[in-house]
């Protein structure tokens, strides 16, 4: 017999497995003896050739070709020069793509997959890597399935084995099923497999197959590595790479054509002129120094709470313009604590605070005796049987109670405690049959328990569906009828409880007839005895409303769809201002009702609007309507069935805590506090990158101009050639590398919130980033840099269309000023560019600590080349006296106070 035709009974023998779990001592002997239960990853490309990658990109391939030239026109120590900045920029690409991807693999351990199992006959949470052949899984609702296993016991389970099978609907899964069938192994009802996930229901199962014996290894062994698609950001970068790759060919070719044949320079100086213009115009940093940007925002995110998972989200986050969010746990802390029991004729105040059981029960101020009131006996009982959470005693004194499971379940269950009644021994004296979990569509969960010779369905649910459900209610230890009249009083008196912020669940209970074994949800949940409602509060979380505020500021709109009652969520919604007085709700069954058009009419609406008693398939339609309307949406979720909406949404957010494995694997980012405010600390940080890739981009734009002009200069003025390529070179991969990556990696500017998110259309390389690097900083930087070298020759009277030796020692101290004079005006553009509009000495000129490290890092370099005989002979350069470094150092504050003009002039037109 195979494992999958054995019965349950015989499951543990022939596994080698017990029914209370395995000991620590022998699942740590297994663990030796089958190693870690980890999947194989797919061969991965290797290093090598990753590393060449970075030898034939578009702006590599631009200086080979400029490199080959060099070669040609008889000056091979330029050219060997060029291949040198090629190897150099691979390696410092390579590296910065390196440790971008070892910072993402890190990023895993953040949040490790775990399993639940039982060990020492105690349910316990352990890492997947650690399960062994032989454990006893314990499956739940949302859970990712880690290995392979037999199932021992399964309620109501349902499995999405799509991962192995393609098929996108889920199986049901029996753990009496013990056919061998025609069905294909990975398809047999009474087996779950490794990276499939429980989409409701629960279940119990005894692995036999771990790590790379499992199905889905075996099945990942056979593929091949598939290359991502471009991120819009990737795709951004490769056009404004194309730009600059093409103005570089142009200009060098003009200005090529223009000596040879206006000037009438030699065919080989010719090639040289052509040659430094091109290599002015390529900025080798630019891709390394974006990835690296992109990996330092994941990792402060991180520390932040956010978990990105792709690099290329970040740059999405910066775009959104609408945050559809849950509320339980997202807006609110997620610390239920019951405050209000109805029950008939009667409303229970409840005292105390958290999941500490300690607190009273008063009615008009009077404590009550538990005992004396029956109905509240069984409306604990009710509350306790049908849940599957779990108060954990704090483990010394003075400690925190902690909870495992839902936190509006714990909140029953502290209830219960505080009351005194004691669902453990109760559930002994009553043990569960069969139990009906939870479900968004039907909003209710049963537990039937054997109860005196008969069988009693125990329900918990939303109120209004409860009572509905109700023909009979049970009052001061009667039985009687549940008339319309009374029902419409509860209704009313539960929106009033909903309308000040409380979330209400309703109770009741049925004895079964005898024989009964028609165990469906309809056959069950029927003629139910009504016992009464438990209000609970969850209170926002305090950070959640100036989070809201910064939404608003930043062009932002939130939108609730939560599965709470309307009112609730109102309240809640109101409190932390995500809507005003006159909002719209829009329930679950009403959307059902409603076309894409006329949703889409709300959405675009000037009102607010709430989605209320959501469920999972609402989010996704909404999530669809907005992405036609062109929006760029964040979506929460926390749930199994919240995963194609988090899929559709442009940037799908778990939650960390009380999220599904499902969910978390579907989603771009994973909040590990649940919490709303992080979401939008991450469009704040998502924003900031984008705006310091522009930085960037403006930074080395200035310098190309300055480096370009004294080419062009030369060919209109016939003066000799302000700048040799070699100190082009030490600019481009030198001096300005250090302080690239600064601005790269600096903090968020002061009204970055404040402004309306950037339109998808908005290109990254745009007339405003084009005119402020390229014209106004550039021009000005190289009219700085021309007036150096002009003061330098006037001087020395030199006259105008004399030409002089590149060895002369007055032509090398003017060069040696341009040199110098691009450097030190970068130092005031580096200090400029920190911000775009806000001015700098308003965020501090040096609160970026890279700052610091740049300006300090081009200050070594320049002394070394101008100082150093060695590197003055290499790059052409002479040492320079005080007076000249005077005159260098005004450009500093030059480049900075042009620049705050300029901020100063666009934020007075705003």
């Amino acid at each position: 017999m195979t494992i999958n035709e054995l019965p349950p009974e015989d499951v543990f023998g022939e596994l080698n497995s017990y029914k209370k779990g395995l000991s620590t001592d022998e699942a740590q002997k297994r663990l030796e003896k089958y190693g870690p239960n980890q999947i194989e990853e797919i061969k991965k490309k290797p290093v090598i050739f990753k590393f060449l990658a970075n030898l034939y990109q578009l702006l590599a391939l631009l200086l080979w070709a400029a490199s080959g030239l060099a070669f040609l026109s008889g000056t091979p120590q330029l050219g060997l020069a060029i291949i040198a900045v090629i190897i150099i920029n691979a390696v410092f690409s390579f590296w910065q793509e390196y440790k971008a991807e070892q910072a993402l693999e890190a990023l895993k351990n953040i949040l490790p997959s775990t399993a639940k199992v039982i060990r020492d006959n105690e349910k316990k949470e352990i890492l997947s890597a650690q399960l062994v052949p032989g454990d006893l899984l314990v499956l739940e609702e949302g859970d990712n399935i880690s290995a392979d296993a037999r199932l021992v016991e399964a309620n109501q389970m349902k499995v999405d084995i799509s991962t192995l099978t393609g098929e996108s609907k889920p199986v049901r899964k029996f753990s009496h099923e013990t056919r061998a069938g025609d069905h294909a192994f990975v398809e047999m009802g009474n087996l779950v497999f490794a990276g499939t996930s429980v989409v409701s229901g629960s279940g119990k199962a005894v692995l036999f197959a771990t790590g790379r014996d499992t199905e889905f290894n075996q099945i990942a062994s056979l593929t091949q590595e598939v290359n991502p698609e471009a991120s819009p950001l990737q795709k951004e970068l490769a056009r404004v790479t194309r730009i600059i790759a093409s103005v570089a060919i142009l200009l060098g070719v003009i200005l090529f054509a223009v000596n040879l044949w206006v000037v009438k320079l030699p065919l080989s100086v010719a090639f040289i002129f052509a040659i430094g213009l091109t290599v002015a115009n390529v900025p080798e940093g630019l891709l390394p120094t974006v990835t690296l940007a992109l990996a330092a925002s994941v990792q402060k995110m991180v520390r932040k709470n956010a978990l990105i998972k792709r690099l290329s989200s970040v740059e999405t986050l910066g775009s959104t313009n609408i945050i559809c969010t849950d509320k339980t746990g997202t807006l609110t802390k997620n610390e239920m604590t019951v405050r209000k029991i109805w029950l008939p004729c009667q409303i229970i105040e409840v005292t105390g605070a958290g999941y500490s059981p300690e607190g009273e029960f008063l009615h008009h101020e009077n404590p009550i005796n538990h005992d004396e009131i029956r109905e509240l006996k069984l409306l604990m009982r009710s509350a306790t049987f049908c849940n599957d959470s779990r108060l954990v005693e704090p483990e010394q004194e003075g400690g925190k109670w902690k909870i495992i499971g839902d936190p509006t379940e714990a909140s029953l269950l502290v209830a219960a405690r505080k009351s005194g009644f004691n669902w453990e021994e109760e559930m002994k004296e009553k043990p569960r049959i069969l139990e009906l979990p939870f479900d968004s569509q039907r909003k209710s969960m049963t537990s039937i328990h054997q109860e005196e010779g008969k069988q009693v369905a125990y329900v918990k649910g939303a109120p209004k569906k409860i009572i509905k459900l109700s023909p009979l209610i049970s009052d001061d230890g009667t039985v009687r009828p549940f008339t319309d009249r009374e029902k419409e009083k509860v209704f009313k008196i539960h929106d009033k409880l909903a309308a000040s912020g409380l979330r209400i669940l309703a109770m009741a209970y049925r004895d079964l007839p005898p024989g009964f074994d028609d165990y469906q949800t309809g056959s069950v949940e029927q003629e139910l005895v009504f016992l009464g409602m438990m209000a609970m509060q969850d209170p926002p979380r305090p950070e959640v409303k100036p989070a809201v505020e910064d939404c608003h500021k930043a062009g932002i709109s939130i939108i609730m769809i939560t599965g709470d009652y309307g009112l609730t969520a109102q309240a809640i919604a109101q409190e932390v201002g995500i809507v005003s007085q006159a909002c719209r709700i829009v329930k679950g069954k009403e959307l059902d009702q409603m076309s894409d058009d006329e949703v889409q009419e709300i959405l675009q609406g000037d009102c607010n609007v709430i989605f209320a008693r959501a469920v999972p398939e609402h989010k996704m339609r909404i999530a669809s309507i907005l992405e036609g309307m062109d929006e760029i949406v964040a979506m929460t979720g926390d749930g199994v069935n919240d995963a194609p909406a988090l899929r559709k949404a442009d940037i799908g957010v778990a939650m960390g805590i009380t999220g599904t494995d499902v969910a978390k694997e579907a989603a771009d980012m994973i909040l590990t506090d649940d919490n709303f405010a992080t979401i939008v600390e991450a469009i704040k940080e998502g924003r900031t990158i984008y705006e310091n890739i522009r930085k960037f981009i403006t930074y080395i734009f200035s310098h190309e101009t300055a480096e370009i002009a004294p080419f062009v200069m030369m060919v209109l003025f016939r003066i000799p050639l302000p700048i040799t390529v070699m100190q082009i070179l030490a600019i481009d991969l030198g001096t300005d590398t250090v302080p690239a990556l600064a601005l790269g990696v600096g903090p968020s500017e002061s009204d970055v919130m404040d402004r309306p998110p950037r339109p998808r259309s908005e290109r990254l390389l745009n007339l405003g980033v084009i005119f402020r690097g390229y014209v106004f900083l550039g021009v000005i930087e190289a009219a700085l840099v021309m007036s150096g070298f002009f003061w330098v020759l006037l001087s020395s009277g030199w006259a105008w269309g004399q030409q002089l030796s590149f060895t002369d020692p007055v032509y090398l101290k003017a060069t040696s000023m341009v040199f110098a004079g691009i450097v030190l005006a970068q130092m005031g553009n580096l200090l400029a560019c920190q911000t775009n509009r806000t001015s700098v000495l308003e965020v501090g000129i040096f609160k970026n600590r890279w700052i610091l490290r740049g300006i300090a890092f081009s200050v070594a370099i320049l002394l070394a080349i101008i100082y150093i005989p060695p590197f003055q002979e290499l790059f052409g350069t002479t040492a320079l006296g005080l007076t000249e470094w005077i005159y260098l150092l005004t450009f500093v504050p030059v480049m900075f106070l042009a620049d705050e003009l300029r901020k100063y002039i666009v934020r007075k037109r705003v």
